[in-house]
């Protein structure tokens, strides 16, 4: 140890940089340290294409964030990186999963990616966060409700808030969907909170949609809407056990009833209803191999790789009318006029049609 007040630990070399320093003689060290903030370093394209098909974690995370990014400095980079990505994606298997509140989502993708993660896949959970329209905050909660899957080495839990829109779920949560491809993981869940469009925007990314529904025949069905049933893959009726068992498989039979006069979501493949327990673990191997038949009759058929194709033409589609929306409502013209049209509407002096005629003519003339 040298002779100086403030000394570097004995089991530094002189290229380390520390955040902290400690002063010789004190009894206790931790009291007695001084914070210094350095300033961690810039990744550059090449670092973070690198990290992430070395499957680093950490370098993995910091690329998701900088998609979340609304900066135009960090759109432009992570648009660089997913160019220099591009060869390496797209070889997983893509399942969206929905459920009515209550359902036990987050048991069920935890005990679902156990499973897989024991089968020797490596699993990426996305989950697509409401971000509220107040504050712009999203719950991301996912990782405390799956602790068990958070802690296995090959899984990787990354909330994914959709800033308050469709468009958000469009590009964040896809882009973050690539990033997890290219890291190698071959099996990517994406979960929705919430009800409503969220679930359409999802069912335009993902190969395969489950829908995860309560125990108990007749009332469910009721609040359950036919959109939404003809939108997925496989009904799950989760919460199997127990008194809830008999009940379950009742529900399943009427579910199956109902499935089979009603449109089905996939070509060539018929929807049907299934029971599991998440809590036990049962019927989780039977909705894996449900699925596994699922992407074997479609690459057979041709289907999975044309329904990847007409998501690729959705998304191009999607960004258009995003980037053109922020562009309308961010025009100075538009922003200047837009509170008078606005309360010529609410106070009937002006039609609504004849309003946005206006506005987009302000729009298209300067």
């Amino acid at each position: 140890m040298n002779d100086e007040r403030t000394s570097r630990p004995e089991w530094a070399d002189d290229g380390n940089t520390f955040a902290t320093s400690y002063v010789k003689g004190s009894d206790n060290v931790y009291a007695s340290k001084e914070r210094r903030w350095v300033k961690r370093k810039e990744r550059s394209v090449e670092e973070y294409v690198a990290g992430i098909l070395n499957n680093e974690r950490t370098i993995l995370a910091q690329a998701i964030t900088l998609i979340e990014s609304n900066a135009a400095k960090h759109t432009e980079k992570a648009q660089r990186i997913l160019h220099e990505l591009l060869p390496y994606v797209g070889r997983s298997i893509r399942i969206g999963i929905t459920g009515v509140p209550g359902a036990g989502k987050s048991t069920f993708i935890e005990a679902f990616g156990q499973f897989l993660c024991d089968k020797g896949h490596r699993v990426a959970v996305l989950a697509v966060d409401p971000s509220s329209s107040l504050t712009g905050g999203s719950i991301l909660g996912d990782k405390t409700r799956m602790e068990n899957l958070a802690r296995n080495p090959r899984a990787f839990i990354r909330p994914s808030p959709s800033g308050g829109t469709l468009g958000g779920v469009h590009r964040k949560t896809r882009e973050t969907m690539l990033l997890c491809e290219a890291a190698g993981y071959d099996i990517i869940l994406v979960e929705t909170v919430g009800v409503g469009q969220s679930e359409v925007a999802v069912r335009a990314m993902v190969d395969f949609f489950l829908l995860l529904a309560l125990t108990g025949a007749g009332d469910e069905l009721q609040g359950m809407k036919k959109g939404m049933m003809e939108l997925v893959d496989a009904i799950v009726i989760n919460k199997a056990d127990g008194d809830n068992k008999k009940k379950a498989e009742l529900a399943k039979e009427e579910y199956n009833q109902i499935l089979h006069y009603l449109r089905h979501a996939t070509k060539g493949w018929g929807t049907k209803a299934y029971t599991c327990s998440s809590l036990y673990g049962e019927g989780i191997e039977q909705i894996w191999e449900v699925i596994e038949r699922f992407v074997q009759t479609t690459k057979q058929s041709g289907v999975f790789e044309e329904r990847r194709r007409e998501q690729m033409k959705d998304w191009l589609h999607a960004m258009i009318k995003d980037y053109l929306h922020i562009r309308f409502f961010h025009h100075p013209a538009v922003q200047q006029q837009l509170p008078t049209i606005e309360q010529d509407v609410i106070e009937g002096k002006q039609l609504v049609t004849m309003a946005a005629q206006q506005l987009i003519r302000l729009y298209e003339q300067t």
